[in-house]
């Protein structure tokens, strides 16, 4: 039986993609450089902000200077239209709710910096009781590093072999293989099923309520 379960947010909870793509554009616009087609985004992030824009960025004009200004360009677009085309994918509320009525904590685990998560979470998701909702906070590695597991562990006093960790990339498996916990790959999400099997997913399911037989 699994008291706890923590949800990756980017293309696990919610598909983000279309806002982090035009907040990246906008970044990149401003500061004369191309743009991306949307489609490319899923391969951009997942690492935090900083890595998307590092990669959308010519390789050539990846400095710290260059990649701070795009970050600045970034959050202030992202926080006034983070919420413009951004959903949540079919079934997660349902899921969420469900969860909750058996009694099963859930927490929400993302590389997203922090302030743009808690705004985000409460406004898709402001009647979910979540016992931790983290974010990339200053002086915290991102995942795959377990760091932010390991603090939402210490919160819930819930002992690692009653959490299940939900992700949809290498990136999410690879966290919950270094915090020692069992992890689900999503295939709704941002990146292939294929890279979910090459980084060892415990279980890989196909639909939100698939967790709950797992639980």
């Amino acid at each position: 039986m699994k008291k706890l379960v923590i949800f990756d947010l980017d293309g696990t909870l919610l598909n983000t993609i279309e806002d982090l793509g035009h907040a990246a554009n906008y970044a990149l616009e401003q500061n004369g450089f191309a743009t991306h087609t949307i489609a490319s985004y899923p391969f951009f992030v997942g690492n935090g902000v900083r890595r998307l824009i590092t990669r959308v960025l010519p390789e050539e004009h990846r400095t710290d200077h260059t990649i701070d200004k795009l970050l600045k360009d970034f959050r202030e677009y992202y926080d006034e239209h983070c919420c413009d085309c951004t959903k949540p994918y079919p079934g997660i509320p349902e899921l969420l709710r469900d969860l909750r009525d058996q009694n099963v904590a859930v927490a929400v685990a993302s590389n997203k910096y922090d302030a743009a998560v808690q705004r985000i979470i409460n406004h898709y998701f402001g009647d979910i009781d979540f016992t931790a909702i983290r974010g990339q906070v200053e002086g915290m590695n991102v995942k795959p590093d377990p760091s932010i597991v390991f603090a939402i562990l210490a919160q819930a006093q819930i002992p690692k072999r009653e959490v299940l960790y939900v992700g949809d990339s290498g990136v999410d498996m690879e966290t919950a293989r270094r915090a020692c916990i069992d992890s689900v790959g999503v295939t709704w999400g941002f990146r292939p099923e294929k890279e979910l099997v090459e980084y060892y997913a415990g279980t890989i399911i196909h639909q939100p309520s698939d967790i709950l037989n797992l639980v």
